[in-house]
C-alpha cells in the first residue's frame, strides 16, 4: 500500500474517532455533516447545541488516544435506504445525504462500525486503530462552515486535525504552521501598511496603500518589460460587457452564478468574469492576414467574481482580481514557437523570487467529457501539441487528468515557497474552441479564410494572490528592488540633522531609490526599532559624520553588525540590487 493511501485511511479513521469522543462525552445527538480525509489531515462538521473551542481539544485528543490503544476494528457493511433513514431520523444532514445518494441511483448504502459508532461512510478506513500512531496526530483549529458550502444553509462547527506516520513528521508540520502563522499575509499586510478593506466598499474588494501599490507596480513593470521585449503588445479593455459576449464564449454557463450583473439606463451589462472574449473582439475588429500572425495582446486588468463571503480570504480569494492576461492569436504552425516564448517569460519572471517551479500538463477528464467545450479531435490535437512542446524543451512534467480549462488543455506551473508549500502560479493554455465560437478568422497563403489558434497565458496570474504568496514567502522582508521603502534615513537629532537628511533623501530619490526620513520627536533607538519592524532593507542614522562626508554605518536587514562603507559604495550597491532585482 502506498503511503498516501495508508495515511488517507488513518486520517479518515481519526475523523470517526473524534466524533465518537465528542458524542459519548458531551453531545450524543450531534448532527454530523461531512468528515473527510484531506491533505495532511482531516475535518468533521458538527451541528451542536453548544460550541466547542480549542480549549476542548485536550480532552478530545486524550479520549481518541485511549480508543487507539483499544485497537478498535472498523467493519464495513451495507444497508437499505429505509433502514438508514430510520436510523438517522433525528439527523437532517445524514438524511439529506442519504436522499441525495438515492436520487443518484445508488442501490445500497455503505456504513462503517467502530465499536458502538455506526456511521454512513464509503471509507476507506484502517482495519483497526492499532494502525494509527497515537503520537502523530493533533487537533488544530475550529472554524465555521456552511452546510453544503451554501451560505443560505446553517453554519456548522468544523474541527480540523492533522495526522502523520511519525511524531517527527507531525512536529515538523506544526513548526511549519507556526512559521506560516507569523508570515500570514493578512497580519503582515496590516503591520506593513500594504493593503486594507472597508465594510463600506465591500468584502473581497482590497484597496492598496501607497506602499502596497509600489509592490504591485514593480511586479507589473517587470511583467510588461519581459512581454514587450518579446513582441507582446499592450491593449486596454473596459470592465463591462454585454452578457451575450460570455454566452457566445461559453463562460456564461460556467460562471453565471458568480457574475456581477449591472443594469444601465437602457441595457444590461456584466462586470467581466474573464478577459479573453474582449481580446478576441480586438482580433476580429479588422481583417487579418497569415503574414501578420501572431498577434500577442497583453494587459494587466481586473476581472470580477461574486465569490461567497465565507470563501473570501485576505488577498488569496477576492472579488476584484487583477490578472496579468495575455492572449495570442496564431497559426497552427506557430504553436511551438509561441509556447516556447511564453515558457521563457515564465522562467525569467520567477527567477528573482527564488521560487522553484514544477510543471504539470493538465488534460481533460476522459470520463466526463461533457464538462468541456469542443470535439474529441480538437482535444486530442491540443493535448498532443502541448505534450510535444514540453518534450521538445526537455521539461519533465506530470499529467493531471481533469485539471484542464473547460476550453482546452494547459501547462500549469506549480511553485514552492520558502516554507515548501505548493502554489498554482503560471499557466499556458491552448485553445481551439474560442476561435470557433467567435468565428475568428484570418486569410491564409491560398487566400482562404481559416481559424486561428489561441494561447492564453498568465505569468503571475492574480496579482492579489501572487502578492499574498510573496508576502508570506519573504515574511514581509522584501528584497531591495521590491521593497516599498528601500532606505530609511534617521537623523540623530531631528532639529540638527533633519534638513541634511531630507537633502540626502532627495539626492538618493533622484537616482531612483525609494527613501523615507523618520524625523519624529522620539529617541533614536525607538526610530531604529520601528524601521527594523517595518523590515526596511537599509537603515542609516544620519549625524555629523554622515553629513560631513565620512563613511556611513549601514544597518543591513538580517545582518547583526552594521557595515561601514562610503556613500559612493552604498549607492553603487543598492542601485545594483535594484537593477539586478535582488
Amino acid at each position: 500500500m502506498q503511503k498516501n493511501e495508508k495515511m488517507e485511511k488513518v486520517r479518515h479513521s481519526l475523523a470517526h474517532l473524534m466524533s465518537m469522543a465528542i458524542m459519548e462525552k458531551k453531545f450524543p445527538q450531534a448532527g454530523l455533516g461531512v468528515g473527510p480525509a484531506i491533505e495532511d489531515g482531516f475535518y468533521q462538521d458538527y451541528d451542536l447545541p453548544e460550541s466547542i473551542s480549542e480549549k476542548d481539544f485536550e480532552w478530545i485528543e486524550k479520549r481518541m488516544r485511549e480508543m487507539i490503544a483499544q485497537k478498535i476494528k472498523f467493519i464495513q457493511s451495507e444497508d437499505t435506504f429505509e433502514n438508514a433513514l430510520k436510523f438517522y431520523q433525528h439527523d437532517p444532514y445524514k438524511t439529506e445525504m442519504i436522499e441525495g445518494l438515492r436520487e443518484k441511483g445508488e442501490k445500497k448504502l455503505s456504513f462503517y462500525d467502530s465499536d458502538w459508532f455506526h456511521n454512513l461512510c464509503a471509507g476507506p478506513h484502517v482495519a483497526d486503530t492499532g494502525e494509527i500512531n497515537p503520537d502523530a496526530f493533533k487537533l488544530t483549529k475550529v472554524a465555521g462552515a456552511y452546510w453544503r458550502g451554501d451560505e443560505k444553509n446553517k453554519m456548522l462547527l468544523r474541527i480540523y486535525g492533522v495526522a502523520f506516520e511519525t511524531k517527527a513528521e507531525l512536529d515538523a508540520y506544526l513548526n511549519m504552521l507556526a512559521e506560516a502563522e507569523k508570515r500570514d499575509h493578512k497580519k503582515l499586510g496590516k503591520e506593513l501598511d500594504l493593503f486594507c478593506f472597508s465594510e463600506l466598499v465591500g468584502a473581497g474588494l482590497p484597496m492598496f496603500t501607497p506602499r502596497g501599490t509600489i509592490i504591485r507596480e514593480e511586479i507589473s513593470k517587470f511583467l510588461n518589460k519581459l512581454k514587450t521585449a518579446r513582441g507582446y503588445e499592450l491593449v486596454d479593455i473596459p470592465h463591462l460587457a454585454k452578457v451575450e459576449l460570455y454566452k457566445t464564449s461559453g463562460h456564461y454557463d460556467k460562471f453565471k452564478n458568480d457574475i456581477f450583473y449591472v443594469k444601465g439606463k437602457s441595457e444590461e451589462f456584466v462586470l467581466k468574469p474573464m478577459n479573453c472574449p474582449h481580446h478576441a473582439q480586438i482580433f476580429t475588429s479588422r481583417p487579418r492576414s497569415y503574414r501578420e500572425m501572431p498577434f500577442r495582446y497583453a494587459e494587466i486588468t481586473k476581472q470580477y467574481r461574486d465569490e461567497q463571503t465565507g470563501e473570501l480570504s485576505g488577498l488569496s480569494r477576492v472579488r476584484s482580481i487583477s490578472i496579468d492576461d495575455t492572449h495570442i492569436f496564431l497559426r497552427p504552425d506557430q504553436i511551438g514557437e509561441e509556447a516556447k516564448r511564453a515558457y521563457e517569460i515564465i522562467e525569467e519572471f520567477y527567477q528573482p523570487f527564488g521560487i522553484k517551479l514544477d510543471v504539470r500538463l493538465s488534460v481533460r477528464d476522459p470520463e466526463h467529457k461533457e464538462k468541456y467545450l469542443g470535439t474529441d479531435a480538437i482535444w486530442a490535437k491540443a493535448e498532443a501539441g502541448l505534450k510535444e512542446f514540453l518534450k521538445g524543451v526537455g521539461q519533465k512534467f506530470a499529467v493531471d487528468e481533469g485539471e484542464a480549462a473547460f476550453y482546452g488543455p494547459k501547462i500549469d506551473f506549480k511553485g514552492f515557497d520558502s516554507l515548501g508549500r505548493e502554489w498554482q502560479l503560471a499557466t499556458i493554455q491552448l485553445d481551439f474552441n474560442l476561435p470557433d465560437r467567435f468565428e475568428l478568422e484570418y486569410t491564409d497563403e491560398k487566400g482562404e479564410k481559416v481559424r486561428p489558434v489561441m494561447i492564453h497565458i498568465a505569468v503571475a496570474g492574480s496579482l492579489e494572490r501572487f502578492m499574498s504568496i510573496l508576502i508570506e514567502h519573504y515574511a514581509g522582508a522584501f528584497p531591495a528592488w521590491l521593497a516599498p521603502v528601500q532606505v530609511e534615513l534617521i537623523p540623530v537629532s531631528p532639529e540638527k540633522h533633519g534638513e541634511g537628511a531630507l537633502k540626502l533623501k532627495q539626492e538618493l530619490g533622484d537616482l531612483g531609490v525609494r527613501v523615507e526620513v523618520d524625523d519624529a520627536n522620539e529617541t533614536l533607538g525607538n526610530r531604529v526599532r520601528k524601521a527594523i519592524g517595518q523590515k526596511i532593507p537599509y537603515i542609516l542614522a544620519v549625524g555629523d559624520k554622515e553629513l560631513g562626508g565620512e563613511e556611513w554605518m549601514i544597518r543591513i536587514r538580517g545582518v547583526e553588525k552594521q557595515e561601514k562603507m562610503s556613500k559612493e559604495k552604498f549607492v553603487e550597491r543598492i542601485l545594483g540590487e535594484i537593477k539586478e532585482r535582488k
